[in-house]
C-alpha cells in the first residue's frame, strides 16, 4: 500500500492552526502531469524565509508505503532555480516506519533554507516540493535487524 494522508485534526492544531475548515480544504500531493514522477507537496502555511535563514516547516501529510519503499523529498525545481531556496538536509528520506510508529504520527516536515538575496514568501497552496517513491535494496549478507522505529526525525540515533 502507497498513499498519502492528512495528519489528525489533533496534529493540525499543534503544527499547523486551529482551523477545521483549513484542514478540510487542505488538498493532498498529486502529480501534475501524466509522466511526473514527483507529487507536488502544497504549503499549509503563509510564511516568510528570510535570506541566510532555515525554517522548519510543516506539510499536513503522513506517507504511508511498503516496507521495501522510501520518499524522497526533494525541491521543485523552480524552487531551488528561481528563488535559490533549498533542503537543508539537500534530499528528505522517508522510510514505511516513520508513518504511525509507536512515538509519531508521521508528520513529514521540510526544512528549507533561503540562500538567495531575497526574502522567500510562501502563500498557503504554493507547491515548494515534491516526493518521489522508490524501492531500495539491501545487501545479501546483511545481519537481522530487529529495531523499531520509535520516534521521528532522528529517532534511528536513538539509543534502546
Amino acid at each position: 500500500m502507497r498513499k498519502f494522508e492528512k495528519i489528525s485534526f489533533e496534529r493540525w492544531q499543534k503544527d499547523i492552526n486551529s482551523s477545521r475548515e483549513e484542514y478540510n480544504r487542505f488538498e493532498l500531493p498529486k502529480r501534475q502531469t501524466k509522466y511526473s514522477a514527483g507529487y507536488d507537496f502544497r504549503m499549509p502555511i503563509d510564511c516568510t524565509i528570510q535570506p541566510g535563514e532555515r525554517k522548519n516547516l510543516p506539510t499536513g501529510v503522513k506517507i504511508q508505503m511498503n516496507s521495501d519503499e522510501m520518499l524522497l523529498l526533494v525541491v521543485r525545481g523552480s524552487t531551488g532555480v528561481k528563488h535559490n531556496v533549498r533542503l537543508t538536509n539537500q534530499v528528505g528520506v522517508f522510510e514505511s516506519d516513520f508513518y504511525n510508529n509507536e512515538t509519531n504520527e508521521g508528520h513529514a516536515m521540510v526544512s528549507l533554507q533561503n540562500e538567495g538575496t531575497e526574502p522567500f514568501v510562501i502563500k498557503k497552496g504554493d507547491r515548494l516540493v515534491q516526493g518521489i517513491f522508490t524501492k531500495f535494496l539491501t545487501v545479501d549478507n546483511e545481519e537481522t535487524i530487529t529495531n523499531i522505529r520509535k520516534g521521528s526525525n532522528g529517532s534511528t540515533n536513538m539509543e534502546e
